[in-house]
């Protein structure tokens, strides 16, 4: 159907699909559009789906390349793909895990970048989590007199800069500008120019380094942070069982384990709202907790000296206690109304002075108190160009505690629990401007949603966390940043610094790069991320992730080392920034118009000598079509009626998310169940869960290998298989209506499938091998992912709501207004033949 170009030197590209020379080109049935890319009719298709690119090729082939090989971050090589298990040595230029580029060749003027229409910019994610077998970030101490920089541009000392004149001055990889090496770090340089005690300089041999900050650094002492517990205790809350759920959480939160799930030395405080606040007094002295209430909420102020923020262990007794009781304690609550609004300015009195993380949990729209607003949803507006009037925030109050929070080092992770409109837009700037987490459960029910939000809560707080956090994006000269995209805080008279309140190890920030002036076609291009930041033990710490890519005059080199993932994920946070001043169906056009674009680009200028009829794809961006397509079938840019709480929620998630959780989530992973091959009884001494420790596959670095992926479509599913699909948010577990009643009893203990529970949110445990497995393979995909995924079971024929949720997941099928993923592509190369013609 299509014919990819070979890889040529220069940048190693990803592995051609097997017998893709042989294949002969299809050249697809013409059909006219017109000339603005946008929602057009499908067009009818001759094209096998099974010769067109395939995302589960690319990345099983991806896989086996790194199965055994280590990856060399020095390698001047794409990387491997962010969905890829891989392993990493870090060389020089830091692990890929913690900042991607949108392409690994540097163009050397901003004409060849216009040309090829790519996007030239980065995901940061300074704090990612490393996989078991790679290295950790080392930490080195400079001691007071802090970490070398350049006198000029302030980069820190790395292994890109060069010691000249003995080893007496260092010159700086990013501006060129040299600086004094201070007696205490001379040191001679050998024939090759090299320190002699290179081996012995952490900060000269990797590309991902922490330095342990000195006193000028900190604003205040650095200690632990401190965890507040802000609970809406109000009619709602009660009534749907959000303050049960929220106590049970919290307690596994705090206690499930030996050392419970907040760092040592941490402290805790709670405080519950709902026309009023109350606060508890949790001193480990005291036999029970001591409330008092503040009810004049137009004068808020924090009634205790001391007891409120204590220590979990110490006062243990009197939290579990103050838990388990206040289910009772407001079980006869008839106050409807909760003020959000006070709650916010309680938490900010009472941790202004220490910074730490917030976790507040609300059911409804807060209509009194500080910070009141008004339920102001307009259907007429929905699928309009005026519907983004309702992604801005109504009230100043919201965006300016916000920033109050940021400034102080205050992270909010908002829990809300609607059941009508909530103003996500305007309640949620709360966590976007912070840099904290929003998680939304519409109409709250127990059975459903009560696992996935205690789950939830505990594994966002377990997370690799730091608090008071400053980034800022350096690059060598000739270039420079020209924006950020993400859920942070930027003060109009800093543009370049980006206040990260809290930031754990799931936090991305785009960016996008500049050409302020012509760059050396045989140089290097360098860039330098340092986030200062306090980690979870209360260090004060200044990671510095450092990278240099070659740069390019060739626009066959920028499409060789363009890395399709990162660029998708790039693009996502773009449009979602570009939302709040265009219309969506504006978003939409520009997307597939982005798309059309780069690959007719590539088509003229790198593959003109091939016949118009083929569509020639680059090998790097063969699978750009479909991501384009999964994009705009997306909850925050498809079209259609969608409320814009769940439009905004979509959006803010977006602009947090990291390339490796992109992947699925835009093109989701469905295994097929039915047919597991029989396992090996392996002894994983690293696992505690005696499942894992009896059942599963294991690959070469001792990684549980899961079942080979089935690609998103109806039609590849069996009636008579069951197949798990998950996306980092949904798990749905489909079961075919002819599926043997052997296999349903095996996995489920009933004889048909009409008799399946849909509503169990765990799998039985059951004594045969295919139990384990299935349950296995689901308890693998939740353990990747770093929310936990709601649970569905779906009967083919039998749950028509359901079934339809599940197909809006089978992204190359025809499904919210979006075409299929073979009529898209046919479209796309019906507009690339058009722009190459004009």
């Amino acid at each position: 159907m299509y014919q990819g170009q070979q890889q040529q030197n220069g940048y190693a590209g990803r592995p051609q699909t097997p017998n893709a020379q042989n294949q002969q080109p299809v050249q697809p049935q013409q059909q006219q559009f017109q000339s603005q890319p946008q929602q057009p009719q499908p067009p009818r298709s001759k094209i096998d789906p099974n010769q067109i690119p395939s995302p589960l090729i690319v990345h099983d082939l991806d896989q086996t390349n790194y199965d055994d090989l280590v990856y060399s971050t020095s390698s001047r090589t794409v990387p491997p793909l962010a969905a890829t298990r891989f392993k990493a040595a870090d060389e020089g230029n830091c692990n890929p895990r913690f900042m991607r580029f949108t392409t690994y060749q540097i163009p050397c003027t901003e004409d060849v970048l216009t040309t090829s229409m790519l996007p030239m910019g980065a995901i940061i994610q300074p704090l990612a989590d490393l996989a078991p077998d790679e290295m950790p970030v080392p930490v080195v101490d400079f001691g007071e007199g802090g970490p070398l920089r350049c006198r000029r541009c302030r980069a820190y000392i790395n292994p890109w800069f060069n010691f000249t004149e003995g080893g007496r001055k260092m010159i700086c990889n990013l501006c060129g500008c040299d600086t004094e090496v201070p007696p205490e770090y001379f040191c001679n340089l050998d024939m090759a120019g090299r320190r002699m005690d290179l081996a012995s300089r952490p900060e000269l041999l990797y590309g991902a380094i922490e330095f342990r900050a000195s006193k000028e650094y900190s604003i205040r002492p650095a200690k632990p942070p401190s965890y507040v517990f802000a609970i809406d205790v109000s009619w709602n809350s009660v009534q749907f069982g959000v303050l049960r759920h929220a106590v049970q959480a919290i307690k596994g939160l705090l206690y499930e384990g030996e050392t419970g799930g907040l760092p040592k030395g941490c402290k805790v405080g709670i405080f519950t709202f709902d026309r009023s606040v109350h606060f508890y007094n949790l001193k480990s002295n005291l036999e029970h907790p001591q409330m008092l209430v503040v009810p004049d909420v137009n004068d808020m102020f924090v009634p205790l000296n001391e007891g409120f923020l204590v220590d979990p262990w110490e006062s243990r007794t009197v939290i579990e206690n103050l838990l388990n009781s206040l289910p009772g304690l407001f079980e006869g609550n008839r106050v409807s109304e909760s003020i959000l609004g006070a709650a916010a300015q309680a938490a900010m009195l009472a941790l202004k002075d220490l910074g730490g993380k917030l976790f507040m949990f609300q059911t409804s729209l807060p209509i009194h108190g500080p910070g009141a607003l008004k339920n102001r949803e307009d259907v007429k507006l929905l699928g309009t160009d005026n519907e983004k009037k309702l992604y801005e925030p109504q009230e100043y109050f919201w965006r300016k505690m916000g920033e109050d929070y940021s400034k102080h080092g205050i992270c909010v992770d908002l829990f809300l629990f609607p059941t009508a409109y909530i103003d996500v837009a305007t309640i949620g700037s709360l966590s976007s401007i912070t840099g904290g987490d929003l998680y939304v459960y519409t109409n709250f029910d127990s059975a459903r949603d009560g696992l996935r939000f205690m789950e939830d809560l505990k594994k966002v707080g377990r997370r690799n966390f730091g608090f008071e956090g400053l980034l800022r994006v350096r690059t060598s000269d000739g270039l420079g940043v020209s924006h950020h995209f993400g859920n942070f805080c930027i003060r109009s008279g800093n543009p370049t610094d980006v206040e990260l309140a809290g930031i754990d190890s799931q936090k991305a920030i785009g960016v996008a790069f500049k050409h302020e002036r012509k760059l050396d076609e045989n140089g290097t291009s360098s860039f330098q991320v340092a986030l200062l930041y306090t980690n979870f033990e209360g260090d004060r710490r200044i990671r510095v992730l450092n990278m240099a890519l070659p740069n390019t005059a060739t626009l066959g080199n920028l499409f060789r080392c363009a890395e399709m993932d990162t660029t998708i994920n790039y693009l996502a946070k773009a449009s979602v920034a570009q939302a709040a001043a265009s219309s969506l169906k504006a978003v939409r056009e520009q997307l597939t118009d982005r798309c059309v674009k780069i690959l007719a680009a590539y088509r003229k200028h790198s593959a003109s000598n091939t016949s118009p009829g083929q569509l020639i794809l680059p090998e790097s961006f063969k699978l750009y079509p479909l991501y384009s397509l999964s994009l705009l079938k997306c909850k925050a840019f498809r079209p259609g009626m969608l409320s814009s709480d769940a439009r905004i929620t979509a959006m803010r998630n977006l602009r947090n998310i990291g390339v490796s959780e992109s992947v699925p989530f835009f093109y989701p992973r469905m295994f097929g169940l039915h047919n597991l091959e029989p396992d090996v009884r392996v002894v994983l001494e690293k696992c505690c869960d005696s499942l894992f420790s009896q059942f599963g596959i294991l690959d070469s670095r001792g990684n549980i290998r899961l079942p080979s992926c089935v690609r998103v479509s109806y039609e590849r599913l069996d009636p008579e298989g069951i197949y798990l699909l998950e996306n980092g948010v949904q798990m749905f577990l489909w079961v075919g209506r002819q599926v043997s009643s052997e296999l349903v009893s095996s996995i489920f203990g009933v004889q048909r499938v009409e008799e399946i529970d849909i509503k169990m949110r765990i799998l039985p445990v059951l004594d045969n091998k295919l139990s384990a497995n299935v349950r296995l393979v689901h308890s693998l995909c939740q353990m990747e992912r770093p929310r936990f995924m709601q649970f569905q079971i779906v009967r083919q024929q039998l749950d028509p709501p359901l079934e339809t949720e599940f197909a809006g997941f089978l992204v190359e099928d025809l499904n919210h207004e979006g075409m299929t993923y073979v009529d898209y592509l046919c479209f796309i190369h019906r507009n690339i033949q058009m722009e190459m013609s004009n």
